[in-house]
């Protein structure tokens, strides 16, 4: 599939072929779903955690004696049903991330590329530079081009005055190809790669 090219001053700059088994390739909800649920999962810190009976602070003397009071029997005020016990199968510290096989990591980040590709929302630029790290020029050069939420995927680096353009421009991100995953895609309305991107997006996933 052929997909126009564009210069940062919305200018028509050619045209790039785009391999139809990455860009073309049937976009699958159940496995964005799985690849996304997976990213998020790694991300949780996993650190929430409570007292259990014998990490409180309290008495380990019995309460009372064990017959004669009409009572029931307890032991230690620590006990989960009194207040200021500990808690009884409360959360532990512990690792939320789970498996995700390969390849269906690999077809996800297709289909998320598909997905900007059928909904018109994935654009080429020709290169991703600017001639002075000003902020505002960059700003404006992006409402011109329409890009309110976007994510702008490099080849091996970017370029300095563009990186340091962009850092502040909210709802605008950065990302090389080696870090291109689904969540980071879809989050953003946008897609932008540069040909330098695309050459190597081919070539890591064909």
């Amino acid at each position: 599939m052929k997909c126009p090219v564009t210069t940062l001053e919305n200018k028509a700059s050619g045209e790039i072929e785009l391999s139809d088994s990455i860009f073309g390739v049937e976009v699958r909800k159940d496995i964005l779903a799985r690849a996304v649920n997976w990213q998020l999962a790694k991300r949780r810190a996993g650190t929430q955690k409570v007292k259990g009976r014998s990490e409180v602070s309290g008495a380990v003397k019995k309460m009372y004696r064990q017959k004669g009071t009409g009572r029931a029997r307890h032991s230690s005020s620590k006990a989960p049903i009194f207040r200021g016990g500990g808690v009884a199968h409360g959360p532990q510290p512990r690792s939320h991330a789970h498996d995700l096989p390969k390849r269906l990591r690999k077809l996800a980040l297709k289909c998320a590329l598909s997905a900007k590709a059928k909904d018109g929302k994935l654009f080429v630029v020709d290169a991703a530079a600017v001639e002075t790290p000003k902020t505002k020029d960059l700003a404006g050069k992006l409402d011109n081009l329409g890009w309110s939420s976007a994510l702008l995927i490099e080849g091996e680096s970017f370029d300095a005055n563009f990186a340091l353009a962009a850092r502040n421009i909210q709802g605008f991100d950065l990302l090389l190809q080696e870090g291109a995953n689904v969540y980071d895609i879809l989050r953003r309305d946008t897609l932008v790669l540069t040909k330098n991107a695309v050459e190597a997006l081919e070539a890591r996933l064909k």
